[in-house]
């Protein structure tokens, strides 16, 4: 049985958006089982009226919520009762397998850092998420906005760590591809750090392919991309502008006329396909990657869809045991790493000395 704490309470909807989406959840996956954290008597109430499995839901009683906009560091320190502080604490106690909430991020990572600590080998837990290609598979990209600065070391850790995950998740993929994104494939091109980052990658057992563009994210030539937060934050949401505006282009289209309506009609089978297969809710839910523990952040202002899905993603990594297989695949990593630094200096030394 797998066990996933909830804070019930987070997002911008909260229990409206969290209580039918676990009912949908549990119903598609008869060997889970929830606990719903928040203010008892209102989360009771909302699980009764959807009509909720109570033989697999448990509520545990919160008394704070942290607010979207809440700093982080105030959260962290003041809001140890908040919906979000003891879903992550669950997890910590060996109670639950995994965390999700829609909250506030960089609270959810403060809070989850500090509750869960960081897995042996990794500087910085990074927010990784699966996003869809033109192949129909999907690519893991991180990180996406919890680390804006980053040395070239996390770099590649990230790499790594987007490569054990792609493994544990996908058998079939024993040698996944990495990239490191960049604003061209050559080696002169990119930051000081993304050109030692570069470097550096070539020195792991990584199937490393090289630098790679923003346009990369979504071919489906390469499994998993790594990148600063910054810059993967900024391709995410701008990738999420271009899908609603051509959303947008594509309705305006079809409304322009009476011929055009009645080509909308004959072709809606075919959009309905498209929509359902772009529909950012079925990839909704990021894993931040690195920590003791599986925590998934839920986007804010999703709708119960969208949070079925973060808890379905949680669910998927909990079951594949993703924990054992990143401390394993990154603790060998690093030590081979290392190794070759260390030869590759030797040699340096051996040059300069002759």
């Amino acid at each position: 049985m797998i066990t996933i704490a909830v804070d019930a309470m987070g997002g911008d909807f909260g229990l409206s958006v969290t209580v039918p989406a676990a009912v949908s959840f549990l119903k598609r996956n008869t060997d889970a089982r929830l606990i719903m954290v928040g203010d008892q008597d209102r989360v009771q109430e909302a699980l009764t009226a959807a009509g909720a499995p109570m033989d697999r839901i448990e509520v545990q009683h919160a008394s704070e919520v942290v607010e979207m906009d809440e700093s982080p560091q105030l959260a962290l320190k003041n809001k140890k009762q908040s919906s979000m502080r003891l879903a992550i604490n669950e997890v910590k106690e060996a109670r639950a397998d995994a965390a999700v909430s829609a909250g506030n991020t960089g609270a959810l990572m403060a809070t989850a850092r500090y509750v869960l600590k960081t897995l042996s080998g990794v500087d910085r837990p990074a927010i990784a998420k699966f996003m869809p290609n033109a192949k129909g598979t999907l690519t893991c990209v991180l990180d996406l906005g919890a680390n804006i600065e980053c040395t070239a070391e996390q770099l590649v850790q990230f790499g790594m760590m987007g490569a054990e995950l792609v493994r544990a998740l996908h058998p079939e993929k024993q040698n996944p591809s990495v990239g490191l994104l960049n604003i061209g494939t050559e080696d002169i091109k990119g930051t000081t750090v993304v050109k030692e980052a570069h470097q550096l990658f070539q020195l792991t057992d990584l199937n490393y392919v090289g630098n790679v563009e923003g346009d990369d994210i979504y071919t489906g030539d390469v499994d998993v991309i790594a990148t600063d937060g910054f810059v993967g934050n900024v391709a995410l949401k701008a990738s999420e502008g271009i899908a609603k505006m051509f959303a947008t282009f594509i309705k305006a289209e079809f409304k322009r006329n009476l011929l055009t309506k009645l080509c909308g009609l004959l072709a809606l089978p075919v959009l309905n396909a498209f929509k359902n297969r772009a529909d950012a809710r079925r990839y909704n839910g990021a894993i931040f990657l690195g920590l003791r523990g599986v925590v998934v952040k839920s986007h804010g202002g999703t709708d119960e869809v969208g949070f079925a899905f973060a808890l379905q993603e949680a669910y998927v990594e909990a079951k594949a045991g993703i924990l054992n297989a990143l401390e394993a695949g990154m603790t060998a990593q690093m030590t081979r790493l290392a190794d070759r630094q260390a030869q590759q200096e030797a040699t340096l030394g051996s040059s300069t000395a002759e």
